[in-house]
């Protein structure tokens, strides 16, 4: 009977421009190719399974369907491009499988889940699972028709970084992304955010890395639905107008026996050396990006990610430990380059190669990179030697400013520079502020525990600080919890403490917050010029005495004063000149009560006088609450 068929009675499987373009490690439909699919081969019903194992000498499909015999289905080695492959009649979506490989020196290794697996068992087991061949209805294409216009760079990004396990029960048992999906997309939306930043959601083995050592790159994580949830989820995000970016981490890779590590019996994904192929920070093994077939495997996960469900962008972790091949490493711990230096020059050939790659296949997305240093041209072009991200994590800012609110007050005047010094360099790359989810971990407090003084110092610190944030130039980003004035650090394995905003003072957080989304949005002067060093003005920035801070955002034919006071002294008649004269209303003061603050203020608005300060022939005099900030917008 034709279904009693073994599997190499079907002939070659892969056609010949599938071997061509996989020899040359090009291969932009790799998840199409390699992997498991569901398919009929000469009116049989089966799964087709192939998978990248150069130097095996023999590989086998094991299952539930075979008992996980690897004498019963043993693959066909295409060594034109070193990818074995293999027909089973019979199994269908929902089989689970691993492949059994024997390496060159006949040693048989402990089964390999598939990495081209597209579904996977839940943790901890570590099967691949045979995923449905059906794809998912979408019904977003008016958002992906604009989304390249509302991500570019003189639109409003605020980003609402989101760790799914740990940011609200779910309703039901159901799967996660279809029971707690549609709360955090209606939460998102209400608070003002255009964009959620999902931690990585590819599969992972150990949930304690929050998704960050994977190795599951082209399968949403099972803990929290089937792959349909998760298009579902992205779906539904798009058609309440809210962009959807994933961390996603090719910079490397736990070592667990059934993933990528020494694959096929040889460093295959992993460079040999360990001065280049083991990180020392966290004992993971370092992508080999000379390598053709792996640059081909990581490009093809992007456009997974991508394409397939149709995310808006991936936030690229950890692109500094790329760059340098003495990162977090001591003189006679790594190897230079050809030329003698420390860069890693085939990690920023892929990287380039990377982004020119979604730039050419998925328009409007955006590529973020989380690069900690100075390199030049993060997000230059390629063809003029950049690296091609669209945007930058600027952590420069972040550290300085954060380090800046942590000191008491009175000593703020010795560290002015700390939050005047990122306008030196803001124009330098496309920059992303970012209060993330590193600044909240275990050891390092949360953000309204790093702010020093009582209880109301420091709610009136943070509610400063992010209205010094809102009004600089950058996109903002900004971890789940921030938002409540979460109390304390964050636990992954642990939910939001939702019942705060019970409290005023941080209700008054969560109501600023909102509030900071929407002028941003609203206000073209704080998004539109964000890439133009004539759209900030420094009004007052060397008043270290007073702990002050004064400057004019401009754009879009509207000029808005932001005037920061990080001292607990308020201070009256204030004067500061201004570009333009006439009234200028008072739109936002963080110490207003609704905010939880004192209601200190000018009684919603102020008007110039003829009298010159700072470069301008007109000035406002202006009482400046304790710790706040104040937002004034010019009516003339």
């Amino acid at each position: 009977m034709a279904d009693a068929r073994r599997e190499h009675d079907f002939g070659p499987l892969l056609g010949e421009l599938d071997i061509h373009l996989l020899a040359e490690g090009r291969h932009e439909q790799l998840a199409d190719c390699l992997g498991a699919h569901p398919c009929s081969i000469e009116g049989v019903a089966g799964t087709r399974f192939a998978v990248w194992a150069p130097n095996a000498r023999g590989v086998s499909v094991v299952g539930d369907f075979n008992a996980w015999n690897g004498g019963r289905h043993r693959m066909r080695l295409r060594r034109e491009c070193g990818v074995w492959e293999a027909f089973v009649p019979g199994v269908a979506a929902g089989a689970l499988y691993k492949f059994e490989i024997t390496g060159r020196d006949g040693r048989l290794l402990p089964q390999k889940a598939d990495p081209l697996a597209r579904k996977t068992e839940p943790p901890p087991a570590t099967a691949s699972v045979v995923a449905p061949a059906e794809a998912f209805e979408w019904s977003d294409t008016e958002w992906l028709s604009q989304r390249g216009r509302l991500q570019a760079p003189d639109a409003p990004i605020s980003i609402y970084e989101v760790h799914m396990s740990s940011w609200r029960p779910a309703a039901g048992s159901g799967a996660p992304w279809r029971e707690r999906g549609p709360a955090l997309i209606d939460y998102a939306c209400s608070m003002g955010f255009t964009h959620i930043e999902l931690l990585p959601v590819m599969e992972h083995p150990f949930g304690g890395s929050w998704g960050y050592q994977p190795l599951g790159l082209f399968a949403p994580s099972a803990r929290w639905g089937e792959p349909a949830d998760f298009a579902w989820f992205v779906n539904v995000c798009h058609c309440a107008g809210l962009g959807v970016l994933l961390d996603w981490v090719p910079a490397h890779f736990p070592s667990d026996p059934h993933g990528l590590a020494c694959f096929d019996g040889t460093a295959l994904y992993e460079h040999a050396d360990p001065r280049q192929g083991r990180h020392p920070d966290w004992d993971t093994l370092i992508y080999n990006f000379g390598r053709n077939e792996v640059r081909n495997f990581l490009i093809a996960s992007a456009l997974e990610w991508l394409r397939r469900y149709h995310v808006d962008g991936l936030r690229v972790d950890a692109v500094a430990s790329m760059l340098y091949l003495d990162y977090s490493r001591e003189p006679g711990q790594w190897t230079p380059n050809y030329r003698g230096g420390r860069e890693n020059l085939e990690a920023v050939d892929f990287l380039q190669t990377l982004n020119d790659s979604v730039r050419r296949l998925c328009p409007g997305a955006i590529m973020v990179a989380e690069e900690s240093t100075a390199w030049p041209g993060v997000t230059a072009a390629t063809k003029d030697g950049g690296l091609g991200f669209d945007y930058k994590w600027n952590m420069g800012w972040m550290h300085d400013t954060l380090r800046y609110m942590s000191r008491e007050p009175v000593h703020r005047k010795h560290h002015h520079d700390d939050m005047t010094f990122g306008t030196v360099y803001a124009w330098t790359e496309r920059f992303i502020l970012p209060l993330s989810h590193d600044e909240v971990v275990h050891g390092k407090g949360s953000l309204l525990g790093k702010m020093p003084g009582d209880r109301w110092q420091r709610f009136a610190n943070l509610r400063a600080y992010y209205a010094y944030m809102w009004t600089q130039p950058g996109r903002k980003l900004l971890f789940m919890g921030g938002e409540l004035g979460q109390e304390a650090e964050w636990n992954h394995d642990a939910f939001l403490r939702w019942e705060a905003t019970g409290d005023p003072m941080h209700a008054g957080i969560q109501a600023l917050v909102k509030d900071l989304n929407t002028l941003y949005r609203e206000w073209p002067a704080l998004h539109e010029s964000d890439g133009d060093p004539a759209g900030f003005a420094w009004l007052i920035g060397d008043d270290r005495d007073n702990s002050v801070f004064a400057y004019e955002r401009r754009g879009g034919g509207q000029t808005v004063l932001a005037v920061c006071n990080m001292t607990p002294v308020p201070r009256h008649a204030y004067r500061i000149g201004v570009s333009r004269p006439g009234g200028w209303r008072e739109a936002l003061n963080t110490d207003a009560d609704a905010y939880g603050g004192g209601n200190v203020g000018n009684a919603g608005g102020v008007r110039t006088r003829p009298e010159p300060a700072h470069g301008h022939p007109q000035s406002l005099s202006l009482v400046l609450p304790p710790l706040a900030a104040l937002i004034l917008v010019s009516e003339e």
